[in-house]
Order: C-alpha cells, then sequence, then structure tokens
C-alpha cells in the first residue's frame, strides 16, 4: 500500500500574521502561572500520596484486616458451628424422625393399598363407560345412515333448482355489465379531459411561484452568505485556530520553564538542606552509630546467642534425662508386672534383653550382632 502524498501547505494569509504574535503574547502571559501552579500542584500532590496517605491507607488496611476481618472471620465461623450444632441438627434429627419415618410409614401402609384399591375400581368403572359408549356409538351411526340419505335426496332437488336461477341471474347480470361499461367509459373520458386542463393551469401557476420565491429569497440569501458569512465564519475559524496553536505553544514553553524553576529549586534545597544533613551524618550520626554497632550491639548479640545455645542445650539435656528416666520407670513396671503374674501362675523367668546401641557400620540392632569393620577410603583405594 503506497503512502499517500500530503498536499502542500497553503501560504498564511495576512490576517492570520496579524493575529499569531499578539494572540501568542497575550495566551503566554497567561498559561505560564497557571501551568506553574499546575505542575507545583501535581508535584504536591505525588509527594503526599508517597509519604501520607499510601502510609496510612496500609495502616488503615492492617487495622481493618486485624481489628475487624480476623474476630469477624473467628466470630461467623463460631456462629456457624453453634448454628449448626443448636439449630440444623436438632432440626434434621426432628425432620428425620418426625416428618419423614412417619410420612415414609403413611405411604406404606395407607396411601399405597388406598391408591391401589381406587385404581381397580377405575378400571372397573372404564370398562363398564367403554361399553356403554360403544354401544351408544352402534345407535349414532345407524341414525346417522339414515339422516344422510334424507339429507342426500334433498340436497340432489336444490341443486338442481339452483342451477336454474344461477343461470337466468347470470344472463341479467352480462346485460347490465355491458351498459354500465359503456357509461364508465364516456365517463372517464370526459374526466380526462377535464383533468389535462386542471393540470395544465396549475403547471403554469407553478413555474411562476418557483421565478418569483428563486428572485425574492434564493438569490438575495445567496449573495448573504457568500458575502457576509463565509469571510465572517473564515475569520473566526482563523482566529480559533491560531488561539489553540497559541495555547499550545504556551503550554509547552510554560512547561519548560517549569522544569527548569524545578531543577533550580531542587539545586537551591540540595544546597540549602541536603547537603548540610549529609555532612552532619556522614561527620556525626554515622561514626557515633558504627561505635555503638561494633561496641554495644554486636557483643550483645553474641552473647544472646551463646546463651541461647546454652539454654537449648540444657533444655536438650533434661529432655534427654527425662525420657531415660520414663524409660527406666516403663521397664520397672513391666518387670514388676511379669513378676507378679509368674508369682500367681508359674513358669520360668525371662531375662531382660539387654539394650543395644546401632553402631557406625552396622545393618541390624539385634542382640549379637557384629558391627562391620570400618574401612577407609583411602586404603580401599590403596
Amino acid at each position: 500500500m503506497e503512502l499517500q502524498q500530503q498536499p502542500p501547505r497553503q501560504p498564511d494569509g495576512c490576517l492570520t500574521a496579524a493575529i499569531r504574535l499578539p494572540v501568542r503574547i497575550v495566551v503566554l502571559v497567561l498559561v505560564v502561572p497557571v501551568r506553574l501552579l499546575w505542575d507545583a500542584v501535581a508535584a504536591t500532590g505525588r509527594a503526599v500520596h508517597r509519604t501520607v496517605l499510601r502510609p496510612v491507607g496500609r495502616a488503615l488496611a492492617w487495622l481493618g484486616r486485624t481489628l475487624v476481618v480476623v474476630p469477624l472471620t473467628y466470630t461467623l465461623w463460631a456462629l456457624g458451628r453453634a448454628v449448626r450444632v443448636l439449630v440444623l441438627t436438632p432440626l434434621g434429627w426432628l425432620w428425620r424422625y418426625g416428618v419423614a419415618v412417619p410420612a415414609v410409614w403413611l405411604h406404606r401402609h395407607l396411601l399405597a393399598p388406598l391408591g391401589r384399591g381406587v385404581a381397580r375400581l377405575g378400571r372397573g368403572a372404564g370398562r363398564a363407560v367403554a361399553a356403554v359408549w360403544t354401544g351408544f356409538v352402534w345407535v349414532l351411526s345407524g341414525v346417522w345412515a339414515g339422516l344422510a340419505r334424507v339429507l342426500s335426496g334433498v340436497w340432489a332437488g336444490a341443486a338442481r333448482l339452483g342451477s336454474g336461477v344461477w343461470a337466468a341471474l347470470a344472463r341479467l347480470g352480462t346485460g347490465m355489465g355491458i351498459g354500465l361499461g359503456w357509461a364508465g367509459t364516456r365517463l372517464w373520458a370526459g374526466l380526462a379531459w377535464c383533468g389535462r386542463g386542471i393540470g395544465a393551469v396549475l403547471s403554469v401557476v407553478g413555474t411562476v411561484l418557483v421565478r418569483v420565491g428563486l428572485i425574492l429569497f434564493v438569490v438575495p440569501v445567496g449573495w448573504f452568505c457568500r458575502r457576509v458569512l463565509m469571510p465572517v465564519g473564515h475569520a473566526v475559524a482563523v482566529v480559533a485556530r491560531e488561539i489553540g496553536a497559541a495555547f499550545g505553544h504556551a503550554w509547552r514553553i510554560a512547561g519548560h520553564l517549569s522544569r527548569a524553576v524545578g531543577r533550580g529549586l531542587k539545586w537551591l534545597a540540595w544546597q540549602l538542606v541536603g547537603r548540610p544533613l549529609r555532612w552532619l551524618w556522614q561527620t556525626l550520626c554515622a561514626p557515633v552509630l558504627h561505635w555503638a554497632r561494633r561496641t554495644l550491639w554486636a557483643p550483645a548479640a553474641r552473647a544472646a546467642v551463646l546463651a541461647g545455645r546454652a539454654a537449648r542445650d540444657t533444655l536438650s539435656g533434661a529432655a534427654r534425662t527425662a525420657r531415660e528416666a520414663l524409660a527406666s520407670a516403663r521397664e520397672t513396671v513391666r518387670q514388676a508386672r511379669a513378676d507378679a503374674w509368674r508369682a500367681l501362675v508359674g513358669g520360668p523367668r525371662r531375662e531382660p534383653a539387654p539394650l543395644t546401641t546401632r553402631t557406625l557400620g552396622s545393618t541390624t540392632t539385634a542382640s549379637g550382632a557384629v558391627p562391620a569393620p570400618e574401612i577407609s577410603l583411602s586404603r580401599t583405594e590403596g
């Protein structure tokens, strides 16, 4: 698809050149303060959103989740459990044993036998009605056959009489139609001649009225549009176009000025506030904080870590001692129970199985298992 070539731009006229410069100067003077104020408001809004609104929104969201959502969730869960236990379960039991079971028993022992009896009675009544209806239909068929024969004879006579009457009326209508057709033809010819004369008169009158309207209305209105409205509209369009272009140029120039003013204010704020604060931080605050971290915080952290490890070792030793004491107590109770049972029933004394531990390289913990020899990797490779 080939690109369409744009038509060459026509040179601006003297009216455009005379309007453009004053309009741009006036619009620039009006737009620059508005653009500066707009940029200041936008920068303030972004700063407020970044430093105030966003943290406040996060804090409110956390408060809402902590104070409303979580308690409401647990409350609704507890309420649902209470409703289920106190309302739904009793209602289900009541429905099952108060409604469903009696309804099943009623259907099985009362409604079903009653329905079967009514069905049998209905079948008997249907058979009787069918027999009566068969006899009634047989009687009606005989009566209808007799009436059909009588009515067929009457209809044949009436048909012959109607055919004669229709032939006479057809001849009379043919004669009347010929007479009325001749009279209508003559009347239509007269009316057509009168209509042609009236049409010619109306055509002449319409032509005269069109000529008069064209001279009195169309020509003056066309001259007014060409000589007055079109030049005024062209001037208004030129002024509106130049004002719009002036607003665009002024807005872009004001943007450049606003950015330059912003950069100057930023440099001034850095020189007056930022640089002294950085010097204060690097000279006073950072060394003090580093000294506090090396002298106070690091030893305290190491001491806390050592204390935690010691406490963990102490707790693990106490737990191991407690487990061994519980195992010894269980073994003592088991031996006492076995001795009591042997004293009551009798039997050989069973020696307790020695406790064995798993050794390096062993594959079982049974008594008498010999651990596998430890073989060094270097010795194996040699």
